[in-house]
């Protein structure tokens, strides 16, 4: 894969952020490991598009890559130094092709803590003394995942086995009311870290499947209610959905489409907070109609001064 991120996602430069969430989305349901468990060049290129991801739909990386301050991989780019920063010459010294730069004689203690100083401001590292043998202590990348969860799960919360970027299967908890496109923090789950340093992250982002019944406003759910002819007229008891199972709920006499009711408490639970559900009736006819139920439409037709469109010609 190229070390360019927008090459491995294959989009341009100037493409936005939908973009590059699109390409991401389709290179990684056809990369995942899953699909393909025994194949290491498929799983590397999935962590490659997984960290070219990481990258570019971040803003401020994006930008500080653009602008040449980090690489493809997220690391800090060494700040171009020249000699004469560090040998001590004034501002308008000019470098000497014959000349060394004198660190001592011999590689002593003190040269070699020169030597030191020298690398750590050419590559932005604190580097300790090239005789102690030390090794760079760096975190671990942070590794990014899709995860799809069905509606309900979202709603009520879950738990789901998957494999992350590096191959490893782990066990994610999906909190009650998770939104779609939030993003978990799995604290230490992402790549190791060089030397001591720690482990990154895994960043799962969580894409909520559409549910056929239901949807979300905020904690609240809503659901539109088909009811019959006479129990909008005269009233009923009928079960409802929730995202918990049936419950009872009564419809007033004489409703009509569109109204809505609310069941206290039958919504998202975050915390201490609950929302409720919004039920929108809607009056519904059979497909068809006998000869009874005409007869009696013509004559309530007949002896009726109802008109549902007056109060719409009065604001027109």
């Amino acid at each position: 894969m190229s070390d360019d991120p927008y090459k491995t996602l294959g989009v341009s430069q100037a493409a936005s952020q939908d973009d590059i969430k699109k390409a991401y989305r389709r290179l990684a349901k056809s990369l995942h490991p899953d699909l393909h468990p025994d194949d290491p060049g498929k799983q590397a290129e999935f962590q490659a598009v997984s960290a070219a991801h990481d990258i570019l739909r971040d803003p401020e990386k994006r930008r500080r890559f653009d602008a040449g301050e980090i690489d493809a991989a997220g690391h800090e780019r060494p700040e171009r130094q020249y000699y004469h920063h560090y040998a001590g010459q004034d501002a308008g010294a000019r470098y000497d092709r014959g000349s060394r730069p004198d660190f001592g004689h011999g590689f002593g203690p003190r040269a070699e803590e020169d030597v030191s100083d020298l690398y750590a401001e050419l590559f932005g590292r604190k580097a300790r003394g090239a005789t102690a043998g030390n090794t760079f202590h760096r975190r671990g990348h942070d590794l990014r995942y899709q995860l799809e969860v069905d509606f309900l799960d979202a709603a009520r919360g879950a738990k789901r086995t998957v494999t992350m970027p590096d191959g490893k299967s782990i066990e994610i908890s999906v909190p009650p009311g998770v939104r779609d496109g939030q993003t978990l923090r799995l604290r230490g789950k992402g790549a190791p870290g060089s030397g001591e340093g720690p482990a990154g992250d895994a960043l799962v982002t969580i894409s909520v499947n559409a549910h056929p019944v239901f949807t979300r406003d905020g904690d609240n759910i809503e659901i539109e209610l088909p009811i019959t002819f006479d129990e909008a007229v005269l009233g009923a008891k009928v079960d409802v959905p929730t995202i918990n199972g049936l419950v009872s709920m009564t419809i007033p006499r004489g409703s009509s489409s569109g109204e809505r009711l609310r069941l206290k408490g039958k919504g998202i639970k975050r915390g201490e907070h609950l929302g409720d559900q919004m039920v929108r009736l809607k009056i519904v006819l059979p497909k068809k109609t006998d000869d009874e139920m005409r007869a009696f439409a013509e004559r309530w037709r007949a002896v009726a001064a109802f008109d549902p469109r007056a109060d719409i010609r009065r604001k027109t």
